[in-house]
């Protein structure tokens, strides 16, 4: 085999080591033969909800070995018809086989980065708020960008994608917005991408064409599950109704419909609008402020477990995470990780991937200090 060839081979190897160790094989496997067994149990629905969470567990385990697996024979099957091709003076097997390794080693990549997806709430729906930030039409228009963005990568994903509340700009774009994201570790995939995001274009909304700056950020937290115990006091909430903005007929805009709470200690703010119904936006934005109170939860351990951690990563309104420059030149750059892209049209279309892989690991090594932002 070519050098190259050798080389994906050895990573392909290494991602499957690596998921061997994190899976505890043997361990994983004897836990899905008891799963598999349980799950042929006639008394194991006598409590659905513990059912619910091993047949969840069951599937989320046998993805897992099944992939890796997978990735054993397939590597191995590439290589036998590489080297029969050589033997045999076929070049075309021997470049189909090169071209599934190539493929192969890309699958491997991904589940690693599936595998760093392991904490409380990674496997869950999540919602994802959008916030213009000051600025006015700029930044409103720069907020749209970032929700058609996201959109476009849950998509891409294969997530389904609701939109909960959504308020437009008084020109243009949108001063908010929150989607909920459905799909297997949406959460997971999503939780980086709290924070800060500049953009830097010459305005299309400026008739001298000088070039702006514009700031919006992002908020992601987990739908709760229903197994999760989230304690809220009404008396220490507001709860206010308005009506509906944006497209939605007749009964919605003209209708007190939407729902707003207020959870007073804390501050946090829900709103939704999705349903004509004010009863059940009120539910809906019940499910919004627990999955907020429990992503508050969550941060709080993870900031009390990295205390010690001098290199500690804040999170949220404030702090920057990412640039996106469309003039002079086309660059985004991600100032966590260092990862860039000199397809900016690409990332807004969703092509967010390597960014988020990038600071899932960075996250899962602790967090490296951030890189220093040299975008003009």
């Amino acid at each position: 085999m070519r050098t190259e060839i050798e080389n994906i081979v050895d990573d392909i190897k290494q991602a499957i080591s690596l998921l061997r160790r994190h899976l505890d094989w043997d361990q994983a496997v004897r836990r899905l033969d008891w799963l598999n067994n349980k799950a042929e149990d006639p008394t194991l629905w006598n409590d659905a909800g513990e059912a619910q969470k091993l047949m969840r567990e069951r599937q989320n385990l046998d993805d897992a070995i099944s992939g890796v697996r997978a990735l054993e024979t397939q590597m191995r099957d590439s290589i036998e018809l590489i080297e029969l091709g050589e033997e045999e003076g076929d070049t075309d097997i021997v470049k189909d086989a090169e071209a599934a390794l190539k493929t192969l080693s890309a699958e491997a990549a991904r589940r690693q980065v599936e595998a760093m997806l392991s904490g409380e709430a990674d496997s869950n729906d999540t919602y994802l708020e959008v916030h213009s930030g000051a600025g006015g039409t700029e930044s409103q228009d720069w907020a749209n960008m970032l929700l058609r963005m996201y959109t476009r990568w849950a998509e891409r994903q294969g997530f389904k994608v609701e939109l909960m509340e959504i308020h437009d700009g008084e020109e243009a774009g949108i001063k908010s917005a929150t989607l909920l994201v459905k799909g297997q570790n949406a959460y997971g995939w999503l939780k980086t991408e709290s924070g800060v995001h500049r953009l830097v274009r010459i305005s299309p909304y400026d008739s001298n064409a000088r070039r702006h700056t514009s700031f919006s950020s992002i908020w992601v937290y987990p739908v709760v599950d229903d197994s999760i115990q989230i304690d809220i006091n009404e008396s220490d909430c507001r709860i206010d109704t308005y009506r509906s903005s944006g497209a939605g007929g007749q009964h919605v805009n003209t209708t007190d419909s939407a729902v707003r709470i207020t959870h007073i200690p804390s501050g946090i703010v829900v709103q939704c609008q999705q349903e004509r119904s004010q009863h059940k936006n009120r539910a809906k934005a019940w499910d919004m402020l627990r999955a907020r109170l429990y992503e508050a939860e969550l941060k709080k351990r993870e900031e009390a477990a990295n205390a010690e951690a001098a290199s500690k990563t804040e999170i949220g309104w404030g702090h920057q995470i990412r640039s996106y420059v469309l003039q002079p030149y086309q660059l985004v750059k991600d100032l966590r990780t260092g990862v860039e892209s000199t397809a900016p049209s690409d990332v807004l279309d969703g092509a967010l991937n390597p960014f988020m892989e990038a600071a899932l690991a960075h996250r899962v090594a602790g967090g490296a200090d951030a890189v220093v932002d040299d975008i003009a």
